[in-house]
């Protein structure tokens, strides 16, 4: 089973779906060399696939990181370093290109407790503790 993004013409991801496995070329149409090209041409949106157990470009069951991040509705592609990342949260915070996730310029505190919540304030550049 392989999951698929369904791109926008500015990159943006519109839907996932779960198709064919990539490797399973025994039903791939003459016509075309991949399932990405497959499923482009069957919904007329560009077709990446991405990968359900990638998240901070690692696997997270140790097996190959693939396009950075699971490609979720409203992600990015980037098309020259071929990944999937959210959209900015806040204006602040910058992508780390090696993880393609988003860092706020300094780092959450630590939790006291199972219970502690912290959430970032772009006004004053910090985070506030919600409940402890």
């Amino acid at each position: 089973m392989a999951h698929y993004a369904f791109l926008d013409e500015n990159n943006i991801v519109q839907a996932v779906y779960v198709g064919i496995d990539e490797n399973d070329l025994t039903e791939l149409p003459d016509n075309v060399s991949s399932w990405e090209e497959h499923y482009t041409n069957l919904l007329g949106m560009t077709c990446k696939r991405t990968s359900y157990n990638t998240y901070n470009n690692e696997h997270i069951l140790g097996g190959t990181a693939y396009r950075g991040n699971y490609a979720g509705i409203g992600a990015i592609y980037d098309e020259v370093n071929d990944v999937f990342y959210a959209p900015q949260p806040y204006p602040s915070w910058t992508l780390d290109n090696t993880t393609w996730t988003w860092q706020p310029p300094i780092a959450c505190p630590q939790k006291t407790s199972k219970d502690t919540t912290y959430i970032w304030n772009e006004e004053t550049q910090n985070w506030d503790l919600v409940n402890e």
